[in-house]
């Protein structure tokens, strides 16, 4: 145990998600022994981001503006909407750079035993989305015409994903999912029982 502010900083970095006590300790003791403008200009960091920092009123990602720049770029397919469940999934999309229509992010899956409902997720903003009222993205009534699925592979993402299409297929657009299955590289009997069932589930026809 340290002295109270030494343990107290090491305290407050282990609420870090994926931070634990050890990692925090290093964190700590790195500041600690850092010149007094590099802490000061983390902590401003830190308070600026978090006064600044709002959800985006059409598809709740982070942002510093009321409308994102994913929303609000006329370049974007405003006829798909991917849904994930977190800010960081549409980082991890767009470095495929293989998909140009817009995003909705649930902030969460559902989870029972956290207390994760699916009244705690975006989902009735999703359908508004859809529906097209108000057009709070300026799209129209009518213009989405596919809701594509990107929740995690997992079984909070699996539930959330059924509650999805259960909500959403009443709606006129076409629902997909993301193709999940066997990794490239990967040898087979070491794959678990749930990936190559998807695998299987998502095979596709190569000709002939």
């Amino acid at each position: 145990m340290f002295a109270g502010p030494i343990q107290d900083l090491i305290d407050e970095l282990s609420r870090l998600p994926g931070i634990g006590p050890k990692s925090a300790q290093r964190v700590a003791i790195h500041l600690l022994k850092s010149p007094p403008v590099e802490a000061h200009r983390l902590a401003r960091t830190i308070a600026e981001a978090k006064d600044k920092v709002i959800l985006c009123r059409v598809c709740f990602n982070f942002s510093d503006a009321e409308v994102c720049n994913y929303c609000s770029d006329p370049r974007r397919d405003r006829s798909l909407i991917c849904v994930v469940q977190e800010a960081p999934d549409i980082v991890a999309i767009e470095r495929t750079r293989e998909y140009r229509g817009l995003y909705h992010v649930l902030q969460g899956a559902v989870h029972p035993l956290e207390g994760v409902r699916v009244e705690d997720l975006r989902i009735s903003e999703l359908i508004d989305r859809i529906d097209g009222s108000p057009a709070l993205d300026g799209s129209g009534a009518g213009a989405v015409t596919e809701v594509i699925i990107a929740t995690n592979p997992n079984v909070e993402g699996e539930a959330t994903a059924m509650e999805l299409v259960r909500l959403v297929a009443p709606l006129p657009v076409r629902v997909t999912r993301l193709a999940s299955g066997l990794p490239i590289g990967g040898d087979l009997e070491f794959a678990d029982e749930v990936t190559l069932g998807r695998a299987l589930e998502g095979r596709r026809h190569l000709g002939g």
